[in-house]
């Protein structure tokens, strides 16, 4: 059920953290992976490198034709996992006009012009998945993250829109929403002893997560075992939501 031979995907921003683990993970299971980078060609080919069944490609989602670009690069896939996300960390009366475009433009635009370049296909083989990578600021928004939070809320918008128009096509559309998970986007706030604490506390689970406990919840939604799964939110946060 878990079989994804014979299956293409791209997994954007797939060269470190949770990206890295889904990519890692849907190669082990057969698939031929996409590894995607925004900025460093160098970078994305050498974790290519390291996972069987899988390519580099360097296109920067705040480019006006990304989208375009990202599928002259990959052609048709079966699979996208739109795990790349910009998160910028403000004040809320302090967030800048190009805080706002830059998060919008990856967290979003990028999201939605992406799923139209690859869904065609998809309808014609009668098979897609495609996946958003939201965050427990859906349901509880940090301070200092208001605006990121907003992008994170508007692609859950978009699953449950288009899922329930995909469906008859064979194509499943869903989200995943983690909590605090150990990366390096994470990782300087988690080295925190102070703050630490202080974010452990807010986890009924009492420890943060790791890629793979997220990877595992994309393989489900990927591959046929997760097939009846569609327009939902996977939320893998340890109870941090509840």
């Amino acid at each position: 059920m878990f079989n994804l031979e014979g299956k293409k995907a791209l997994v954007t921003g797939s060269t470190q953290g949770i990206g890295l683990a889904i990519a890692k993970t849907l190669s082990e299971y057969g698939a031929t992976v996409f590894i995607h980078c925004g900025s460093s060609e160098e970078k994305a080919k050498n974790i290519s490198s390291e996972i069987k069944n899988s390519y580099p490609v360097c296109v920067n989602l705040l480019e006006e034709d990304a989208a375009e670009k990202l599928y002259a690069a990959t052609g048709d896939v079966d699979i996208v996992i739109l795990n790349a996300s910009v998160q910028i960390k403000k004040k809320w009366d302090e967030i800048t006009e190009e805080d706002m475009y830059k998060q919008f433009d990856i967290n979003v635009k990028s999201t939605f012009q992406l799923i139209q370049k690859y869904v065609p296909k998809m309808k014609e083989n009668s098979w897609g998945r495609i996946i958003t990578v939201g965050s427990v600021q859906q349901y509880k928004p940090h301070k200092e993250m208001a605006f990121y939070a907003a992008t994170k809320s508007a692609n859950m918008n978009i699953v449950t829109n288009l899922a329930s128009q995909l469906a008859p096509f064979g194509i499943t559309v869903n989200n995943i929403a983690p909590g605090v998970i150990a990366t390096p986007r994470n990782e300087d706030a988690l080295n925190d002893d102070k703050y630490r604490d202080i974010v452990l506390s807010k986890i009924p689970a009492g420890y943060a997560g790791e890629s793979y406990d997220i990877a595992g919840g994309a393989l489900l939604l990927s591959s046929d075992a997760g097939r009846y799964i569609t327009g939902t939110d996977l939320i893998i946060d340890g109870g941090m939501h509840l």
